[in-house]
């Protein structure tokens, strides 16, 4: 269940009309597009609509695929999972657990530890490359 709930009007004043295609409307960036995909800083990726952290750039990795991979989420609760029949294929759509943000897919194509392939679009995250202490 989300704890941060919006209207979609709300969501269309907080954000572009990139992201909001991207995050609210399920959409997708082309790839190769998005300012994360080669993106090598340090940080925790947040969700662009909540600030909820999502991903650690110690699980990115460069899969090729065109958008930001990485082979865990930051903890388990962080993301939430929903069987997607769109465009003709069997997939699995990760969404933000706090407030429903459609971040991309996972794939089983990942590398070890997990195997798993969290491909993601750029427009749903926010880098926090600010130190924790």
């Amino acid at each position: 269940m989300p704890t941060f709930k919006k209207t979609a009007q709300q969501w269309a004043q907080q954000l572009t009309h990139e992201q909001f295609q991207v995050c609210r409307q399920k959409g997708t960036e082309a790839p190769f597009s998005g300012e994360y995909c080669d993106c090598k800083i340090a940080g925790i990726y947040r969700c662009r609509c909540c600030g909820e952290a999502l991903f650690d750039s110690q699980a990115k990795y460069d899969s090729g695929s065109g958008w930001p991979s990485f082979w865990q989420p930051v903890t388990g609760s962080a993301i939430a999972e929903l069987g997607d029949g769109s465009h003709g294929m069997r997939r699995v759509e990760v969404l933000c657990s706090a407030c429903e943000s459609h971040l991309g897919h996972v794939f089983p194509d990942g590398p070890e530890p997990t195997g798993l392939r969290y491909c993601i679009n750029s427009l749903s995250l926010l880098l926090d490359s600010t130190p924790v202490k």
